[in-house]
């Protein structure tokens, strides 16, 4: 969603690396860039204004001439002035002192209300309550069903008594949407649910009849929380259509479907700001799952391309399974074979975190790679799946057997060609090596580079190979000679390391092993 406005802030910043002191001409220059990416990303004019106000003002201040690095500086600004616009801290939904939790949705049509409810009501179950979706609905045509459907895939119930409008009616139902509300918060009391979510119908900010019937709806149910349902698409018109709703329901906040789509994303920047209401959820795709409390904080790091590492821990947290990963962490501490049935439990673990894209994009410095990810095919996963079960048990644990004619029946059997069996197992070869010495004691060492002492390439087994220890001098005099001489040698050479990031690396760029795979989970994908 913000990938052009993302690329359009790194660039701005990368001018202002290796300078130790900012000109008022280079903060200008900054913040008319800053100003020229957040207009093109279809934010609203008064927000860019107020923003940049904000960022220049802060940036010819002492802040930033006092600063160490006066363009980190700038960075921690515009991230802190993001944040503000974005609502400021997390906000999380108020839960009601006694009797359900009522929680009104609204919005236009098409922007995904029925879908969205679904979203969170699985959600809400996943945090251990107990919600009931209320179908009142009665205009679109089989909105009704929709949210029958799409409560049965959550397995959360549906109170909905009146069947609504369907496709072959040429007027609408005499359903009563205001009665219907009603009588499901009634229902979810009865039955002891503790979350009532109820699903309006979409209208039209200049609709004065269907406004007028949410306010009606929201005066009988009394809910807890308002959430306006927003396209996060729309651009520009984002801004009025969220202070028409404002006006006419009074909102208390807002969720951002459809983030996952290709458009710039000006309304997630520019709503919470104009309505001074907060974003609490983001949709982030068509499955149930792909949904998410809103963290501003978070979402201005993605939008900074620092990533969102927090956010990939949780999910890694909520669908690893402990017991297999204690298996491995023993498995690998008793330094047994790592084996192909162990990769194709790993690859299911990771599999249930979700689209590989989506985790990378969350790592800092990911948008660098961007173009690589996006050619990635999540089929390939499938492939090396597919090549590994077409293993017999015993091939899987010992693929050195593996000869020509094993290699055609698992290529046969699993449809790709054998060029791409040979791949996985040369590849799968240097993965086993690899963690093989990682197990001895730790990474092997890096080519190019003599191995690091106790990282599994310092011992040689060869021990003609390795250098003679010279003796010590018998001669007290000499010998301490030589042992100031060594510790100035230490010395020099810890003076001569490089600063900063490991080998040399930039604090922005990616680094894969960040995301903490697998161990060789990228030798078996060639990458």
């Amino acid at each position: 969603m913000f990938n052009s406005l993302s690329d359009r802030l790194t660039a701005t910043f990368k001018n202002l690396r290796g300078k130790g002191r900012l000109t008022e001409a280079d903060v200008d220059a900054t913040v008319r860039e800053i100003r020229r990416a957040l207009l093109d990303a279809d934010v609203a004019v008064p927000v860019v204004r107020e923003f940049t106000g904000r960022v220049r003002e802060r940036a010819l201040g002492a802040e930033v001439s006092g600063a160490l690095n006066p363009s980190q500086q700038i960075v921690k600004i515009v991230n802190e002035e993001l944040v503000e616009i974005l609502g400021g801290e997390t906000r999380r939904i108020r839960l009601a002192k006694s009797g359900p939790t009522i929680i009104m949705l609204a919005g236009l049509q098409g922007a995904g209300k029925t879908t969205l409810a679904g979203k969170l009501s699985k959600w809400l179950k996943s945090q251990g309550h107990s919600p009931m979706l209320v179908a009142c609905d009665l205009q679109r045509p089989n909105a009704v069903t929709q949210l029958q459907i799409v409560g049965q895939r959550a397995k959360v119930p549906v109170f909905a008594p009146h069947p609504g409008a369907t496709y072959t009616e040429l007027e609408y139902p005499a359903g009563d949407p205001v009665e219907v509300a009603r009588a499901g918060v009634e229902e979810a009391r009865q039955k002891l649910h503790d979350i009532v979510i109820v699903d309006t119908a979409g209208r039209l900010g200049v609709d004065a009849d269907m406004m007028e019937q949410a306010r009606q709806i929201r005066r009988a149910i009394v809910p807890n929380e308002v959430l306006f349902v927003i396209d996060s698409m729309i651009g520009q018109d984002a801004v009025n259509t969220a202070l028409a709703f404002d006006e006419g329901v009074n909102f208390t906040g807002i969720v951002l479907s459809k983030l996952d789509g290709d458009a710039r994303g000006g309304a997630a920047l520019s709503v919470a700001s104009v309505t001074g209401k907060p974003v609490m959820f983001a949709s982030t795709g068509e499955g149930l799952d792909d949904f998410e409390l809103f963290h501003p904080d978070r979402m201005a790091s993605r939008i900074l391309d620092m990533g969102d590492v927090l956010t990939l821990i949780e999910q890694a947290e909520k669908s690893w399974d402990k017991d297999e990963a204690a298996r491995m962490a023993k498995k690998f501490a008793d330094q047994e074979d790592f084996t192909l049935d162990d990769f194709l439990a790993q690859m299911q673990q990771i599999r249930n975190m979700g689209s590989m894209k989506k985790m990378l994009m969350m790592m800092p410095g990911a948008q660098n790679i961007r173009q690589q990810l996006e050619q990635f095919d999540e089929r390939e996963i499938d492939r090396v799946e597919a090549i590994v079960r077409s293993m017999t048990p015993h091939e899987r644990v010992a693929p050195k057997i593996i000869n020509g004619s094993r290699r055609a029946r698992i290529a046969r059997g699993s449809g790709v060609h054998v060029s791409e069996v040979n791949g996985l197992l040369e590849r799968f070869a240097q993965a086993q090596k690899m963690m093989k010495k990682m197990a001895q004691g730790g990474m092997p060492g890096m080519p190019g580079m003599p191995g690091l002492p106790g990282a599994g390439g310092g011992a040689r087994k060869n021990a003609k190979s390795a250098p003679k220890k010279k003796a010590k001098s018998g001669n007290p005099a000499k010998a301490a000679q030589e042992r100031k001489d060594a510790e100035a040698r230490r010395a020099n050479a810890a003076k001569a390391l490089p600063t900063g990031a490991a080998f040399g690396q930039q604090a922005g760029d990616f680094d894969p092993s960040q995301l903490n795979l697998p161990k060789g989970f990228d030798k078996f994908l060639g990458k």
